[in-house]
């Protein structure tokens, strides 16, 4: 049986010895390093804990995660409701009731009971190296997550904030369509406004627009939006301004949120949720949009895992499946031991 007991892993540090759990962001200007768990949904917890040091994530040990084997996932959006749902929000893009909305479906598969999900982070580095890749492990308190998300949704250095929304996926740059490039400017004027309100007048920049990132297996469109967080405005304001990421819910977000909430089955959980961690006593964090991302489901016994992609006027159905099918590929082998890394050096 392996130790699952309180742990938080995140760019080469390991937090143990769990102090608080809260679901209160204001804890987040207090003092200490906390690790964050934002559900789509909206359920906070943030976790203090006591110790944190440097550690590089293990070599995987053998057998020490075992995953559900290939065919196991099921999903809550098969192919033709997807491609459906895809028509369904291009009908509300006619009528004029929103820009863009992203349509998910999450997956789930039976797991072992005592699956340890940083065993997967381990394997998760190896298999799919990721800039925001961490483990949250709160048994206690229904939060077991393995993250290798590429995209940050929030970054704090003081007043400085950081967004880093990620629009357009496809298997080589050339794949990139002028949909792509649309769809991204669509939601960094989405993210700016968003930051607008909680950051002083005429700070809030775009320093870079759709550049070309590589990651393992595909390249993404990346765009980052900076500001300068008002004096009076903390955590709780941020969160509240820029939740859930604009990437991962649609232009207008209000609307885009309707739409989703329509068609979509399935709660995402911390799927397109924020992960990440805060040091309150620095007022300095980061935290991931919570895409690529699997968790642990104890009162179902399932591992379950997300993927989705944005849709706009430009999108095909069966294209838009096939990016979703994209995004979760890699990371299911990865997860069910099949990942051969002969099928692709991380790029």
């Amino acid at each position: 049986m392996h130790d699952l007991s309180p742990l938080a892993r995140f760019g080469g540090l390991v937090a143990t010895d769990l102090r608080d759990v809260t679901s209160d962001p204001s804890a987040l200007d207090s003092s200490g390093f906390w690790a964050v768990s934002a559900d789509f949904e909206g359920r906070l917890v943030c976790a203090r804990f006591g110790r944190v040091r440097p550690e590089p994530v293990p070599t995987p040990a053998p057998g020490a995660w075992r995953g559900p084997a290939a065919g196991d996932w099921t999903s809550s959006l098969d192919r033709a409701a997807y491609t459906d749902g895809v028509r369904v929000v291009r009908d509300r893009i006619a009528a004029g009731d929103v820009y863009q909305a992203n349509l998910c479906r999450v997956l789930s598969a039976p797991v072992a009971e005592g699956a340890d999900v940083d065993a997967l982070t381990a394997l998760l580095a190896r298999g799919n190296p990721a800039p925001y890749a961490g483990t949250v492990r709160l048994p206690g308190h229904g939060v077991e997550i393995a993250t290798a998300s590429p995209e940050l949704f929030l970054r704090r250095a003081g007043d400085v904030i950081e967004s880093g929304p990620i629009k357009g996926t496809g298997r080589t740059e050339a794949d990139l369509l002028e949909k792509d490039y649309a769809e991204n400017v669509m939601i960094v004027d989405l993210v700016r406004n968003d930051l607008g309100r909680v950051c002083g007048t005429g700070t809030v920049t775009v320093p870079d627009l759709c550049v070309v990132e590589k990651h393992p297996g595909l390249v993404h469109l990346v765009s980052t939006v900076r500001g300068e967080l008002r004096p009076d405005a903390g955590w709780p304001e941020l969160l509240a301004a820029t939740f859930p990421p604009g990437s991962v819910t649609g232009a207008p977000k209000s609307s885009a949120l309707r739409v989703i909430d329509a068609l979509e089955t399935a709660p995402r959980g911390p799927y397109c949720g924020g992960i990440g961690w805060v040091d309150a006593d620095r007022r300095t964090g980061e935290l991931a949009v919570g895409i690529r991302t699997f968790w642990i489901d104890r009162g179902e016994g399932v591992l379950r895992f997300g993927t989705g992609a944005g849709i706009t006027w430009g999108s095909d159905p069966e294209g838009e499946w096939r990016e979703t099918e994209l995004k979760a590929e890699r990371l299911l082998k990865v997860a069910s031991g099949t990942f051969a890394p002969s099928e692709g050096s991380p790029s």
